[in-house]
């Protein structure tokens, strides 16, 4: 494996069985080894902040627990430190962790655009701009892959929604596709390079992203040069050899050699030339080969310092929303201090699901207020997680917000929120909380809201309070940096990586996200985030890019040229701080309603300042600053005209303008835009006979065909509504799911509404072998309204299963594929990647 050769060799030295076994997981977090021909075995597992490293029963979505580990802020934090550099270090970090775990994949970062904020996984996604996001995770997998541990950046491509997203057709245009969704992975492909990239469940455009050849072969490979492999996302392999075909080479995890028989049989009739299976083992192997000294004993970590480089995450990516009258930062002169909030003491600090880590410890700001020089002169929860309301707990709290003249009040999404596989249901804050914010700012107190969440909330007070510290979700040390940003000794330096609306119907996706069944449709298309809000100037509660410090900083003296700028920094305030110097872009036919965002952040870089210190910045322009995608010529095209070059603090926070004129292509793109929402963005309006017009064919059904019977394409949720024993089904689950959350489990309840969008092809292959194809076949016939006939083909099925399961200890039989022995893994409500 040390050459193209060898590895040639190798491959032709392997059996078409031997060939087809590598081509999935031997259990649930492993590859499957070759003794006879020494190729290893290497482990594969979570995740993008922390490692999530399972010692005992394996799952994956953080049912079973998992070694300890130093649990990061997680992307949607990260991003708000606009610092690639800080990010390539908590990527050394968690590749050292992993490397000293024997790990040799890490299954991140994840730098899905957030399409809509009722996301359930924004938290673990960085920005609404694909600049942004592409330029974090190439800094991250550089890190994670400096340590020998391969990194994958997911999920490839459109996971827009957790809703449906095993089975969801996101159905989007193809400027939209290549400007929004496709750009944050160019750039994290081609300046991070990883070494591996995992598919997305869902369709696009009608065709399964791990089997879609445009995707994984045409764009990925051919376009961008990636030189890598591409493993599924746990359980999102629909057909096999169709994946195979299209560039996918690993499924995870086991099936119990399953898909490897129908490798072998695609071969032999056929259907799959074995130089394509050829050239996936090749890629695996490469893999292997990449990550050897990931396995080589004597890796350690550093846990201490890590769980330092924790802190300083998060202090440097919390973001300063308001600060009224220098409220910020608290002083002993601000006198006696009341502590207020349930997240003050309890830290909601990570996301939930696949990249729930089991931290090394944690730190809470109650603790770390209580140490400072502040008179903090009491604390109180204030309200109950998950908006159980408590008349007392709000009394106890105002009673003794009266006894101080500041109240910090920490307010924020709790754990059944926010999580993977469920989005969010609304944009709010939890009802007992915004009634304890009533009740305190009619107090005669200066008031502190200290946020956590990984994802926007509308603050309907934002202009009630004196001061906003937005904490998102911090990490194992969040609760020590809250403290000393709140206290002065660490200056705010984050900036808002998404625009935090006023109400999500501003939104302009808010009107169908997450309610549709078969498909979602962008109909947005390129205007999402802020290229929306500013394109028809909608207020916003704080806009992309925001973020306050305590001392003052001046632009000046801009010169731009057609390759990027040069602009003068001074801070004009009394301490040091951290600017965030943006350059965004001005399209030169805004004023003609062109088809284009009316500005796109096409650079931006940090410099740190004592007072009166000055800086001269210099920020080179991100690729296709001045183009678009052009769907005709299926390629970038730079545009000509006069184009402003504006540099702020924000989308909307303007310090400095100039104008650069490029040269360029006239018409490009065929036919103009007709379609008047799209000239002048208020893609709110919609309908869709503009959205086919757009993409230039019919929309598919967005619903499901309820007269057809269910098959094993379909997802467990299908079952709602179609009486017998398929409701049974269904409302079991749901049943369920709400008991376990009425019992205070939001983790566990979240995880068996996962069954829901299973397909039921998952049900067999995620089995561990403890459930067959024909015993499905029975399980379909049950729901779909012939229940005994059904039950009798199971339980023959069943029957018929364990005999030749007896049989094969015994003998010690082959897999079906004839290939090494396989493993088993126990059976999970909720396979999933990360």
């Amino acid at each position: 494996m040390h050459d193209a050769d060898n590895q040639r060799r190798l491959i032709s030295e392997m059996t078409l069985a031997e060939k087809a076994s590598l081509m999935s997981g031997e259990n649930f977090w492993n590859t499957k080894s070759l003794d006879r021909l020494g190729v290893p075995a290497i482990m594969l597992t979570d995740g993008p902040h922390g490692l999530r490293k399972q010692g005992g029963a394996a799952d994956h979505l953080g049912l079973h627990a998992s070694l300890p580990a130093t649990c990061f802020p997680p992307a949607a934090t990260l991003a708000s430190s606009w610092s690639p550099a800080l990010v390539e270090r908590v990527g050394t970090a968690l590749g050292a962790e992993a490397a000293a775990a024997d790990v040799s994949v890490l299954l991140g970062p994840g730098l899905n655009i957030k399409r809509n904020p009722l996301g359930g996984r924004s938290f673990e996604y960085f920005s609404e701009d694909p600049l942004l996001s592409g330029s974090m995770a190439a800094a991250m997998i550089r890190g994670i892959q400096s340590q020998g541990v391969a990194a994958s950046a997911k999920h490839f491509a459109v996971n827009s929604q957790e809703t449906h997203r095993m089975s969801i057709d996101e159905v989007v245009d193809e400027r939209a596709l290549h400007e929004t969704y496709l750009e944050g992975f160019r750039i994290a492909v081609t300046q991070g390079q990883p070494w591996t990239v995992m598919s997305s469940y869902n369709k696009v455009n009608g065709t399964y992203a791990n089997e879609n050849h445009a995707l994984l072969t045409t764009i990925l490979l051919e376009n961008w040069g990636f030189d890598g492999l591409v493993v599924t996302d746990w359980g999102g392999n629909n057909d096999r050899v169709a994946g195979l075909r299209a560039g996918n080479a690993l499924e995870m995890p086991s099936t119990d050699g399953v898909t490897d028989a129908e490798i072998v049989a695609a071969v032999e009739s056929g259907e799959l030339d074995e130089a394509v299976l050829d050239a996936r083992v090749g890629e695996l192997l490469t893999l292997i080969e990449r990550t050897r000294s990931a396995r080589e004993p004597g890796a350690t970590a550093d846990l201490n310092a890590h769980h330092a480089l924790a802190t300083d995450a998060a202090r440097r990516s919390a973001v300063l929303l308001r600060n009224e009258g220098a409220t910020l930062p608290l002083t002993p002169d601000h006198g006696p201090v009341a502590v207020i909030g349930d997240f003050a003491a309890t830290p909601r600090y990570q996301g939930a699901g696949s990249s729930l880590v089991n931290p090394t410890r944690v730190d809470d700001a109650l603790g770390a207020l209580r140490a400072s020089a502040l008179d903090v002169v009491g604390y109180e929860p204030g309200f109950h997680r998950r908006d159980k309301p408590s008349a007392r707990l709000r009394r106890r709290a105002v009673d003794l917000a009266r006894r101080a003249q500041t109240v910090v009040l920490f307010l924020g999404l709790d754990e059944s929120a926010e999580a993977e596989a469920v989005d969010r249901a609304h944009l709010r804050l939890a009802h007992n909380q915004l009634e304890l914010v009533r009740d305190l700012v009619a107090l005669d107190a200066r008031i502190v809201v200290v946020l956590a969440g990984g994802a926007p909330v509308e603050l309907p007070f934002a202009e009630d309070v004196d001061a906003i510290l937005h904490g998102y979700l911090g990490g194992q040390g969040g609760g020590a940096a809250i403290a000393e940003l709140l206290t002065g000794v660490a200056n705010p330096a984050g900036r808002l990586a998404e625009t935090l609306p006023l109400t999500y119907a501003d939104v302009p996706s808010s009107e169908d996200f997450g309610r549709t069944e078969a498909t979602s449709e962008h109909r947005e298309s390129i205007y999402l985030g802020y290229r929306y809000y500013d394109k028809v100037g909608a207020p916003v509660r704080y806009p992309f890019g925001h973020g306050l410090s305590y001392t003052t900083f001046e632009h000046r003296d801009l010169v731009a040229t057609d390759a990027g700028v040069r602009v003068t920094v001074t801070n004009t305030g009394d301490r040091e701080g951290t600017e965030t110097v943006q350059v965004y872009i001005e399209n030169p036919g805004e004023a003609r309603g062109e088809f284009r965002a009316a500005r796109e952040l096409r650079g931006f870089a940090q410099v740190t300042l004592a007072p009166g210190e000055s800086a001269e910045v210099a920020i080179a322009y991100a690729e296709h600053a001045f183009g678009v995608y052009d769907p005709v010529a299926g390629a970038w095209r730079t545009v000509a005209g006069d184009y402003g070059v504006l540099v702020g603090a924000s989308s909307r926070d303007i310090r400095d303008r100039a104008t650069v004129t490029v040269a360029g292509e006239t018409g490009v793109g065929g036919e103009p835009m007709r379609v008047q929402h799209y000239l002048d963005g208020h893609v709110e309006r919609v309908v869709t006979a503009d959205f086919e017009e757009l993409l230039g064919r019919e929309v598919p059904p967005s619903t499901w065909d309820r007269s057809a019977p269910l098959t094993r394409d379909d997802i467990v949720a299908q079952t709602q509504g179609r009486g017998g024993f398929a409701s049974l089904l269904h409302g079991l689950i749901t049943t369920t799911s709400a008991a376990l959350m009425a019992l205070g489990r939001p983790h566990a309840s979240n995880n068996v509404r996962f069954a829901l969008d299973l397909p039921f092809r998952s049900i067999a292959r995620m089995s561990g072998g403890r459930v067959d194809d024909a015993m499905l076949d029975g399980l379909l016939t049950m729901v779909n309204g012939r229940f005994w006939r059904g039950a009798r083909h199971t339980f023959t099925a069943w029957r018929a299963h364990r005999r030749a399961a007896r049989g094969s200890r015994r003998t010690g039989g082959a897999s079906p594929a004839e290939a090494t022995p396989i493993t088993t893994t126990p059976l999970s409500p909720a396979p999933k990647e990360g």
